[in-house]
């Protein structure tokens, strides 16, 4: 099954029932579930990253249980040439160098497949809470959107077995997105 899908009317289908397995994130060497999900597709996945070391918004901190310095990864993901979202992954310090990931370039299944070598496995939950708010002036002017507009963001946070948050990804998503959940019924 398919994580996300680019229609022909250019609606991009974002399927979080699957996204996070490893071999979607993984598949034909793909960087990570976004990389692997546009070629899927057939877009055309490129990514501008940004990798630094600060403290984390106050939000982002108590999801954390860190009031320290964290690695921040900023990405603008296109494809090709269209913006499609602007991400930013805090992960705190101790677990971004235990797995390495304070580089751009993370390899094969990106920072959750690095994160899961290290022995912070998310394979326990992952939690997405989607927010509909206004868009920043530097996001909407990033995505082309006129001030004062709308933006869908999900606010990804994962932790592992034992519990600990180990990433958090705020995903401010520009126009032409569809989420997709499951959620069980019993």
């Amino acid at each position: 099954m398919a994580s996300n899908t680019i229609g022909n009317d250019g609606i991009i289908l974002r399927d979080a029932r699957t996204r996070y397995r490893a071999d979607q994130r993984e598949e034909n060497g793909a960087r990570g579930a976004y990389d692997a999900e546009l070629r899927r597709s057939g877009g055309a996945p490129r990514t501008e990253v940004e990798v630094r070391r600060e403290v984390a918004p106050s939000d982002v901190a108590a999801l954390l249980g860190t009031e320290g310095d964290v690695v921040v990864r900023a990405r603008k993901m296109y494809d090709g040439e269209r913006l499609i979202q602007l991400v930013n992954t805090y992960v705190p310090s101790d677990v971004a160098d235990a797995a390495g990931i304070a580089q751009e370039d993370t390899g094969v299944g990106g920072i959750i497949s690095r994160m899961r070598e290290a022995g912070f496995d998310q394979g326990a939950e992952a939690t997405e809470d989607i927010e509909l708010r206004t868009a920043t002036d530097e996001e909407a002017s990033s995505l082309g959107l006129p001030t004062g507009s709308a933006v869908m963001t999900i606010n990804h946070v994962g932790s592992t077995a034992g519990g600990r948050v180990v990433e958090v990804t705020q995903h401010v998503l520009g126009p032409g997105w569809k989420l997709r959940y499951a959620a069980p019924l019993v």
